[in-house]
């Protein structure tokens, strides 16, 4: 028999399984692992309006910390690598066995791309070899310093069409034989995977049971409450065979409960060790600012479906025909998202300029209001503004309660 949760149980849930309700993890090394622990993955994204998305999705969690922090458990502890997740992403080393289920398997089937793939590496095995070649001798070394000795140019209608170089850094990287082992700016500089990683990371090999197994437990830790597809959908995305016989066999062990949530009949999963949240009452709300590609809603169908919440980026939408603006960030207070954001931060004169506030409900309680902008100065803080300008864009009725 399945236990029923409130959807308002259900999204508490959610919100503390992303550690965005509940005691605050501190913004040590301790902390950010603890966070960590919790997500399994960073998406990483290049736009900077505010600061880069990883960033903020450690901000909304941890609050102001130290940014070398990260790059310790990056570059010098290597308790973190860059690899695919959901998007590309910045994942855990004691993950590796459930990534390299990926590498191993990248560009097997007999998809067209598989096969374009596999065809483009054979013709250019001379490329590869000197990749490898380099990077066993010099490396870490950053795509510059490798010749174009493609013997077949990649083709495609996209950036890619003719970047050898970087196609081939690509595929030996989603296959797991090189890592990014620092980065200058955006560039990122390339190492042999097996002199990077720790031993530890390496030394065990999963099967696929075992590796979709281990990839469900975490999903379902972290999102709370799923269904099967937001399973899918969420980590590891796509990359889950025999999923629904996996689920099975951990509500045989008893790791997992199925869930009905109250007002639909769909059947959702929870994993124990986030029901345990809820028994010992461990709810503490907060209110925050998030990334547009934050963990906790970055499956769009799944946060219109559990806050009623539809959210789309605009970046690429023409200006225009923007409804919000070009960077939007998600406001959530205690258990729901109750409106948006658009920041932008102007460096060269050190404020942060919000240029809309966007509420769900234009009759928003005035302590939602004084939180909100209590997480915008903190987030002013993170971002090093020395000042905040409110835009015309701010709902008039938060201005009334002292935002402007």
């Amino acid at each position: 028999m399945a236990l029923t949760l409130t959807l308002e149980s259900a999204r508490k849930l959610a919100v503390m399984c992303q550690q965005l309700g509940g005691p605050r993890p501190g913004s040590d090394l301790a902390g950010l692992r603890s966070i960590l622990r919790s997500l399994r993955c960073l998406q990483l994204d290049p736009v900077n309006a505010v600061a880069r998305s990883h960033l903020l999705v450690l901000w909304s969690r941890a609050g102001h910390y130290d940014l070398t922090a990260l790059d310790t458990l990056l570059w010098q502890e290597r308790w973190l690598f860059e690899y695919w997740a959901h998007a590309a992403s910045i994942v855990l080393a004691e993950d590796y066995p459930i990534h390299h289920l990926m590498m191993r398997r990248h560009a097997a089937g007999d998809s067209d791309h598989a096969r374009m793939v596999r065809g483009w590496l054979d013709s250019n095995d001379a490329l590869r070899r000197h990749v490898l070649d380099r990077l066993r001798d010099e490396g870490p070394l950053p795509p510059g310093a490798f010749e174009d000795l493609a013997a077949v140019p990649w083709k495609s209608t996209g950036w890619t069409n003719g970047r050898n170089v970087e196609r081939m850094l690509d595929f030996l990287w989603t296959q797991g034989h090189i890592m990014v082992a620092a980065r200058q700016g955006r560039t990122r500089h390339w190492d042999l995977a097996e002199r990077w990683l720790p031993d530890w990371a390496q030394s065990a090999q999963l099967s696929e049971e075992e590796a979709v197994t281990q990839a469900a437990e975490h999903a379902l830790r972290a999102l709370g409450v799923a269904r099967a597809a937001d399973i899918d959908n969420h980590f590891t995305r796509s990359r889950y065979p025999g999923l629904p016989a996996v689920l099975s066999a951990l509500h045989h062990s008893q790791r997992v409960v199925p869930v009905t949530v109250e007002g639909g009949d769909e059947t959702w999963y929870a994993h124990v060790d986030a029901l345990a949240l809820l028994e010992r009452d461990a709810w503490q709300p907060h209110t925050t600012l998030l990334s547009p590609f934050d963990n906790l809603i970055c499956d769009r169908e799944r946060t219109q479906r559990l806050w009623g919440f539809a959210f789309r980026t605009e970046m690429y939408v023409p200006k225009h025909k923007r409804q919000y603006g070009h960077y939007i960030m998600p406001i959530l207070h205690e258990e729901r998202l109750i409106g948006r954001l658009v920041p932008r931060m102007d460096r060269r004169r050190g404020v942060l300029e919000i240029e809309g506030v966007f509420p769900e409900d234009t009759a928003t309680e005035a302590s939602a209001v004084r939180a909100v902008t209590g997480a915008i100065e903190e987030l002013a803080t993170f971002a090093g503004a020395r000042e905040i300008v409110y835009g015309e864009k701010v709902a008039a009725s938060w201005r009334g309660a002292g935002v402007g």
